[in-house]
C-alpha cells in the first residue's frame, strides 16, 4: 500500500483516520477493530495512526466526541430555528432523523455501546459523557420553550429517548424499510408524543 499523492488528498490526515475510525468501529465494534484496518483505510500505516492518535482508545474516544459534537451542533441550531416552539420541535426532530440518516456509523456505534454483553467498554463513559447532555438540552428545551404547549403524558424525557431511541433504531438496521418504512417519520412521531392534537 502506497501512500495517497498529495493532490488526491483533500482532507487532512487525522480528519482521514477518524472517518476510517467510524466505519470500523461501526462495523466491528471496539474490541475487534484492529488500528492496522483502520489505518488502511485511511490509506496510511499504522505507525503514521500512532503518530496521530496514540491508542485504540484514544481515537475511539476522539471518534464518539467528533461525532456528538456534531449532533450536538445540529441540534442547538434547530432548537434555536425560527417559528414557534411547534416549528423548533418538529425541526429537532427531522434534523437529528436526517443526521442519522447521514451518519448511519454513529447510530450503529451507539448500538454496539447500548447492547456491549462484555460490560462496559471504554465507550460507555464517553458516550455518557457525550450523550446525556444533549439529551438534558433537549429535555430542558422543551420544558421550558414548550410549557404550555406540550401534551401531558409520560415524562418528557422518556419521550424524549423513545424518540431518539426509534430513529437511531432505524438508522443503525440493515433492514429499516421493511421493518420502519421508506421514511423515519421524525415529525409525526414528535406531533403524536408531544404536541396537542
Amino acid at each position: 500500500m502506497g501512500r495517497p499523492k498529495a493532490e488526491d488528498v483533500k482532507v487532512s490526515t487525522p480528519q482521514r483516520i477518524l472517518e476510517a475510525a467510524e466505519q470500523v468501529f461501526a462495523e466491528q465494534g471496539y474490541g475487534p477493530a484492529k488500528l492496522a484496518d483502520i489505518a488502511a483505510r485511511a490509506g496510511i500505516r499504522r505507525p503514521s495512526l500512532l503518530y496521530h492518535f496514540k491508542s485504540k482508545e484514544e481515537l475511539y474516544g476522539a471518534t464518539v466526541q467528533r461525532a456528538f459534537s456534531n449532533l450536538g451542533d445540529v441540534l442547538r441550531a434547530a432548537m434555536l430555528s425560527e417559528g414557534s416552539f411547534d416549528d423548533q420541535l418538529l425541526e429537532t426532530a427531522e434534523r437529528y432523523a436526517a443526521f442519522l440518516e447521514q451518519n448511519v456509523q454513529v447510530a450503529r456505534i451507539v448500538m454496539r455501546e447500548l447492547l456491549d454483553s462484555e460490560g462496559p467498554g471504554p465507550g460507555t463513559e464517553i458516550l455518557m459523557n457525550q450523550v446525556a447532555p444533549l439529551v438534558d438540552a433537549v429535555e430542558v428545551f422543551i420544558a421550558t420553550q414548550g410549557d404550555e404547549t406540550i401534551s401531558d403524558g409520560a415524562p418528557i424525557r422518556a419521550r424524549v429517548m423513545c424518540i431518539a431511541s426509534t430513529l437511531i433504531m432505524r438508522a443503525a438496521a440493515q433492514v429499516r424499510e421493511v421493518l420502519w418504512g421508506p421514511q423515519a417519520h421524525a415529525r409525526a412521531l414528535s406531533s403524536a408524543l408531544f404536541l396537542r392534537p
